[in-house]
């Protein structure tokens, strides 16, 4: 069954905390800390502790560097490439997320100080605690097994905080550009969510509502501060796809008025190889009396997103919409009769028991007629005939 992990920055979220919720799960520290063993940073170790926020209790992990052994007081995202690289004892998948969690981070600081990328110099993110925490979240799940990552919207605070930098409003410019485009919440007082937390949100993480899981679960990462309208607390729930969600069917339809038949009919054929259980176009009058098309999809829940990246990334559409359907399917078997041209089967639909339709499979009539160079009716005629001769 697959793993689902839902997050709730109740009161923030920050890598630490990311890290304490994990551990709240159930995962080791001393696990964390061996998959860590292979960067090549200064000294340091996991401390955990229990802690309470507001009558919530939970776990506060804190990354504890020895004294004289913190490093460069900046790294350049190729320095912290080398180290996560050159770690032999993170998995690929870790390897992979911490990578991209960093260079979301580095993209934005580009923007905001309008230099390239190879430029930036991270200070507070490239402390070994930083690094730690983002390595320790990608070593995380994988020890949670791997689950997909869905996340409440974060609030991010309000005020001023000091960094390298200066003073910076809060939230920090690097903080918005990496969750622009999101939902988040403007609301609480102090530095919410940090732009470690942001890039663990946007990178690691789907913020919209999971969808029906069987809850079996819940940790607490408990942060540091004691906020007068808040628990500063991250709340992780971990479960299964519910039994139900798993069989669920989904419609993706999006208006199409710019895409050129030729992509439509291609990205049918790609949707269908996908696993897609329908595809169908259908024309429309759209704004301005444009004619366009309606192109949808029948998708089941394990195939849902696969479809909707494919249909965002291979048609011209900005957005789609999709919805959870009910759907009745017939039983179906196939049978075989032995025509004339050679065997056809006959799929066969039934209702307990009761054949509710019978029609040949166009691809064996269709076979059979270019072999024999006759028209494909005649072979399909041929062959429902011979079913329904022998009774069925």
């Amino acid at each position: 069954m697959r793993k689902i992990l839902y997050l709730e920055p109740i009161g923030g979220i920050a890598g630490d905390m990311f890290l304490a919720a994990a551990v709240d799960l159930g995962v080791s520290p001393k696990e964390i800390s061996a998959s860590l063993a292979g960067l090549r940073v200064p000294g340091w170790k996991l401390s955990t502790a229990r802690a309470t926020r507001h009558a919530i209790s939970g776990t506060h992990v804190d990354v504890v560097v020895e004294a004289g052994t913190a490093g460069p007081g900046q790294r350049s995202l190729r320095d912290i490439r080398t180290l996560i690289e050159g770690a032999q004892t993170l998995s690929p998948r870790a390897r992979e997320r911490a990578l991209a969690v960093f260079q979301r981070i580095g993209e934005a600081e580009a923007k905001i100080h309008n230099v390239p990328i190879e430029q930036i110099h991270f200070h507070e993110v490239g402390a070994v605690d930083s690094i730690v925490d983002i390595c320790g979240a990608a070593v995380a799940l994988d020890l949670l097994g791997d689950p997909e990552v869905y996340a409440a919207p974060p609030p991010l605070g309000s005020g001023a905080v000091r960094v390298a930098h200066g003073n910076l409003p809060i939230p920090p410019p690097a903080t918005l550009e990496i969750l622009r485009d999101l939902p988040v919440r403007f609301e609480g007082v102090g530095e919410l969510t940090t732009p470690t937390g942001a890039a663990l949100l946007r990178t690691l993480c789907r913020i919209v509502p999971p969808p029906e899981f069987v809850l079996e679960r819940v940790g607490y990462g408990i942060g540091s501060r004691e906020m007068a309208d808040r628990p500063n607390v991250l709340r992780a729930s971990l479960g299964t796809l519910a039994p139900e969600a798993s069989e669920a069917t989904y419609v993706i339809e999006a208006n199409l008025d710019d895409c050129s038949p030729q992509i439509l009919g291609e990205l049918i054929e790609r949707l269908i190889s996908l696993g897609a259980l329908d595809v169908y176009v259908l024309p429309a009058t759209m704004k301005k009396g444009r004619p366009g098309h309606l192109f949808g999809a029948l998708a089941s829940a394990a195939k849902k997103d696969a479809v909707i990246q494919t249909l965002l990334s291979e048609s011209t559409t900005i957005g789609l919409r999709f919805h959870r359907v009910e759907r009745t399917v017939l039983e179906r078997r196939f049978e075989e009769v032995k025509t004339s041209f050679g065997p056809v089967r006959i799929k066969v639909a039934t209702l307990n028991g009761e054949v509710m339709n019978a029609q040949p499979e166009f691809d064996d009539c269709s076979a059979l007629a270019e072999k024999h160079q006759i028209p494909l009716k005649r072979v399909w005629a041929e062959a429902l005939a011979l079913y329904h001769r022998r009774g069925g």
